[in-house]
C-alpha cells in the first residue's frame, strides 16, 4: 500500500481523530466519516462519566502536536477528566481548530463498504481496486472511494442484550421503555427517571459498577432509591479489580469503593443471576432467572458490554475470530477467557490488517470485538502503527511505542479481602491523619478524594 494516499476513517471519536492526525503527518489524505452531527458523538453519550485514566493516557501524540500549532494548552497530565472535559478540552478543539476541520464529514453514517467493481465473490484483481464507501449524509446517499479504510466506528451503539445466552431475554424488546443500556446519567440528566425507584443493574464491568455507585449516592438524597446488582457469575470479587495494586489509581479506587458499598448492604447483590425473561408485574418489571428466581424492579440497566456492528463490512472478506469477533491475530491477545487480568501487549498493523482485503484495518474498540479490556491509549498506538503501514514505513509500523500500566491483581480489592480486614485497606491509617486506612491516607496525600475503603 505504499501508493495509498486517500484513507477513509470511519468514526470521529478519540481514536478516529488520532488516526486522522497521524495520517496527515504521514502525508496521506484522510477523510473522516462521522455518523453524528459533531465529532465524538459516542463520547457525548457518556460525558457524565469520569475516566479512570488520567490525561497523560488520553491524549494522542500526533493529535497533541497538531493542537500545539493552534496555541492549545494541554491539561494537567495527572488529572482525571470526565467525558465532557475530554470533549471540551481535547476532542472539540482537535476537530474544529486544527487542520482536521477540513477532513471531517459529520452526519455521514456509513452503511456499506466494498471494492469498486468487485462483489465479495470476485477475486482476480480485487486487491488493486479502491474501496467504495456508501454513507447517508442527511441529503441522501453518498459514495466515495479510498485507497485504505480504517474502521474505528466503535461499538457503543450495539450493546449486548440482557439475556444470559447472548440473545435478548424473552420480553426484552417488549419492555424497552424501562430498560437502558451501558451507563445512563442516573444522578444528572436522567435523575427523574431513577430517583425513588428500585433499579436493577445487570453486569460486572466498570459501567455496571459506576452506575451502582451513582445509584447508592442518589439514594442518600432521594429516599426510596434502591439498587440491585444482578451478577451473572458466582464470584463478586472479580468485579473489584486490583484495588491499591492497580497502576490506574482511579480504577482501583472505584473497585474499593464499590466493595465497601456491597459489604455494607447499600447495594443488594443477586449473584448467579442469568436473566432469561422480563415480564410485567403490575406496572413493574419482573426479571426472571433460571431456577425460578426473580427480582422486581421499576427500571433495568443492562451493562453487559458491547459487540461490533459488522453489517457495514458484509461485502468485504473478513478474517475474524468466531468467538471474540476480533481480527484473528489479535483475538488470542485479548480473549477475556484468558485475559481478565494483566495487560494486553501493545499491537498494531500486523495484528489488525485483513490479509484478504489489503488496506482494510479494524481499530479502536471495534477491533476488540466482544472483549471488554480496551484502553484508549491502546487505540492510539494501533492507529500510529496502521498509518505508518499505509505510508509504507514498515519499520515504524512494527515498532512498539507504548508502555501500558498494569491492570492490577485479581485477588486484591475483592469482597473476601476487604471483609478480612478490620475496616482497613492496606492497614491502619498513620496516627494524626484524617483517613480511614493506609490506602486512604496515600490517596488523599496524592490529591485524590480517597480510596473508597470507608
Amino acid at each position: 500500500m505504499t501508493d495509498a494516499k486517500t484513507v477513509a476513517i470511519i468514526g470521529a471519536g478519540p481514536v478516529g481523530l488520532a488516526a486522522a492526525a497521524h495520517a496527515l503527518e504521514r502525508g496521506l489524505t484522510p477523510v473522516v466519516l462521522e455518523a453524528g452531527a459533531e465529532a465524538a458523538h459516542a463520547v457525548r453519550q457518556w460525558q457524565h462519566v469520569q475516566l479512570f485514566s488520567p490525561w497523560k493516557y488520553n491524549i494522542d501524540s500526533a493529535a497533541a502536536r497538531l493542537l500545539a500549532e493552534s496555541g492549545w494548552n494541554s491539561p494537567e497530565p495527572e488529572a482525571y477528566p470526565t467525558g465532557r472535559e475530554l470533549i471540551e478540552t481535547y476532542l472539540a478543539p482537535l476537530a474544529t481548530r486544527t487542520a482536521l476541520r477540513d477532513v471531517i464529514r459529520t452526519s455521514h453514517r456509513v452503511t456499506a463498504i466494498g471494492r469498486a467493481g468487485f462483489d465479495k465473490a470476485k477475486s482476480k484483481g480485487r486487491a488493486d481496486a479502491p474501496f467504495e464507501i456508501r454513507a447517508h449524509n442527511g441529503k441522501g446517499e453518498a459514495a466515495l472511494q479510498a485507497d485504505a479504510v480504517i474502521d474505528v466506528s466503535g461499538a457503543w451503539f450495539s450493546p449486548n442484550p440482557a439475556g444470559h445466552s447472548g440473545l435478548p431475554a424473552l420480553g426484552e424488546a417488549a419492555h424497552a421503555a424501562r430498560i437502558a443500556y451501558a451507563m445512563p446519567d442516573v444522578r444528572g440528566a436522567q435523575r427523574s427517571r431513577y430517583a425513588g425507584k428500585t433499579v436493577a443493574v445487570l453486569g460486572a464491568g466498570h459501567s455496571a459498577i459506576g452506575t451502582l455507585i451513582d445509584l447508592a449516592a442518589l439514594a442518600e438524597v432521594a429516599p426510596g432509591t434502591r439498587a440491585i446488582w444482578l451478577l451473572r457469575g458466582d464470584d463478586p470479587a472479580k468485579a473489584f479489580g486490583g484495588g491499591s495494586a492497580d497502576q490506574l489509581a482511579a480504577r482501583g479506587e472505584l473497585g474499593l469503593a464499590f466493595a465497601a458499598l456491597v459489604r455494607s448492604g447499600r447495594i443488594r447483590l443477586e449473584s448467579g443471576f442469568g436473566v432469561i425473561g422480563i415480564t410485567d408485574d403490575d406496572g413493574r418489571l419482573r426479571i426472571a432467572a433460571d431456577g425460578d428466581r426473580h427480582v422486581t424492579a421499576d427500571e433495568l440497566i443492562v451493562a453487559t458490554g458491547f459487540r461490533p456492528d459488522l453489517s457495514l463490512l458484509a461485502e468485504l472478506r473478513l478474517r475474524l475470530d468466531p468467538a471474540i469477533e476480533a481480527p484473528v491475530a489479535l483475538a488470542p491477545l485479548i480473549d477475556p477467557n484468558e485475559h481478565s487480568c494483566g495487560t494486553v501487549r501493545p499491537h498494531g498493523a500486523r495484528e489488525l490488517a485483513q490479509a484478504d482485503e489489503p488496506g482494510l484495518y479494524l481499530a479502536g474498540m471495534k477491533s476488540y470485538g466482544r472483549a471488554p479490556n480496551f484502553l484508549m491509549m491502546t487505540g492510539y498506538e494501533q492507529v500510529r502503527s496502521i498509518t505508518a503501514d499505509i505510508a509504507g514505513d514498515k519499520a515504524a509500523a512494527h515498532r512498539v511505542e507504548l508502555k501500558l500500566p498494569e491492570t492490577g491483581v485479581c485477588t486484591r480489592g475483592g469482597v473476601e479481602s476487604i471483609a478480612a480486614l478490620p475496616g482497613c485497606c492496606g492497614g491502619p491509617a498513620p496516627s494524626g491523619v484524617d483517613s480511614c486506612c493506609a490506602d486512604d491516607a496515600k490517596a488523599k496525600a496524592a490529591g485524590r478524594s480517597g480510596c473508597g475503603c470507608s
